[in-house]
Parts: structure tokens; C-alpha cells; sequence
């Protein structure tokens, strides 16, 4: 110090970097102990949650990287397959099938929306980096209506913009939009892509086994 302050308090050592970087050290320890503390007073079923919720938004993550990574063709045939295991089209070899390609028409699928196959529904799958926005959706009903179809999915990895959102509640056409969060939830749900590690089952007191008047 080249001259003595008349008082040194915090705002005076703030001028230094050294004591900025030791308060946000000590601030991002406090913050962590604070939730440290936070999980601890969870009850052991909460805390069994909130680690669930963590292992599954990771994997989800991990899911769509490897999804953006593969091919079109490989996109557009795991679509088909997750609608398979989600019951559509029940087992049948030709339940559902991808059809995307050159001239396709802006189709990449089909798929029996039964087991009898009364009623197709036709598929848009699409590897996106930005988010869909309508006019995607306005050519995908477009395609629709090429075919006479009534029903469609539109599947993406990425997001809708709110226009794309609202625009299927606007046309007589049944659209169902699957965003990537969506879609990874459902490949989670159905086993689709991703298989068991682990199972454990919580149980607890059977109050109606104690109860005297049973017996």
C-alpha cells in the first residue's frame, strides 16, 4: 500500500482482484453446501427421485447427441420402430414401413395407426439443428393432402417455434408434433435404444397385515 487508508472495509478491498476472486470462492462454496443441504433434508424416497431425474435427463441428452449423429435413413427407420413399440400397428411385418427418399413427396413413413390397418398415418422425421418453424409444417400437410391422408406425425430432434405449435389446432388435418426432448422421453419410456441397468422396488408397511380385525 503506497499510502494508509483511513479505513478498510469491504469496499475498500474490493479495489483489489485478489479479494474478488477469494469472495466469489467463498460463495461458490456456500452456495454448494446450500444445496447439499437442501438434498440431505430430502426424505430417502425424494432423494431416490431426484437422482432418477438426473440419470434420466442425462441419458436423454446422450440419446439425441447420438441420434443428430447418425444417418437420415437410420432417423427415419428408429421413428418407425418407436411408434411400432409404442402400439401402433400392433406386430405386423408390415405395419410400418419408411418410405423417405427422392421423390418421396415430403413422406419419410407410414404406419397402421391399428392392427387392422384402417387407418394409416403418414410420418415426417427431421434431423434439425435451429427450430422447426410453420412453413415446415404447412409443406408436411401439404403432402398430406397429396396423399388424402388425415393423419400425420412430425418428428424432430430439435424444437418448434410457437407458430409451428399453434398452426396444427388451425387446419382440419389431425397433426401430431414430437419435439427431440419428446422423443427421447418416449425411446426412454419404451425401451427404444436404451435397455436396464438397474431396478429397485421401494416398499413399505402393510398396515392392513397388522390390523387385528382380519383375523
Amino acid at each position: 500500500m503506497k499510502r494508509n487508508p483511513g479505513k478498510i472495509d469491504v469496499t475498500y478491498l474490493n479495489k483489489f482482484q485478489a479479494f474478488q476472486e477469494f469472495r466469489e470462492l467463498g460463495k461458490n462454496k456456500v452456495d454448494q453446501k446450500g444445496e447439499e443441504d437442501n438434498y440431505t433434508e430430502n426424505t430417502p424416497e425424494e432423494q431416490l427421485e431426484i437422482g432418477f431425474q438426473k440419470i434420466t435427463k442425462s441419458l436423454s441428452s446422450e440419446l439425441l447427441d447420438l441420434i443428430k449423429s447418425c444417418t437420415p435413413e437410420f432417423f427415419e427407420r428408429l421413428v418407425i420402430q418407436l411408434l411400432l413399440k409404442m402400439g401402433y400397428g400392433g406386430s405386423r411385418e408390415d405395419a410400418g414401413k419408411r418410405i423417405g427418399g427422392s421423390g418421396d413427396g415430403g413422406i419419410d413413413g407410414v404406419i397402421n395407426e391399428d392392427k387392422l390397418g384402417l387407418d394409416v398415418i403418414y410420418i415426417q422425421a427431421k434431423k434439425w439443428e435451429g427450430s422447426v418453424g410453420r412453413p415446415e409444417i404447412q409443406k408436411f400437410v401439404g403432402a398430406l393432402q397429396g396423399q388424402r391422408a388425415k393423419k400425420g406425425i412430425f418428428i424432430t430432434t430439435s424444437s418448434f417455434t410457437s407458430d409451428a405449435k399453434n398452426y396444427p389446432s388451425q387446419i382440419e388435418n389431425r397433426v401430431v408434433l414430437i419435439d427431440g426432448e419428446q422423443l427421447a422421453q418416449f425411446m426412454i419410456d419404451h425401451n427404444v435404444g436404451v435397455s436396464t441397468v438397474d431396478t429397485y422396488e421401494i416398499k413399505k408397511i402393510d398396515s392392513d397385515f397388522f390390523s387385528e380385525e382380519q383375523y
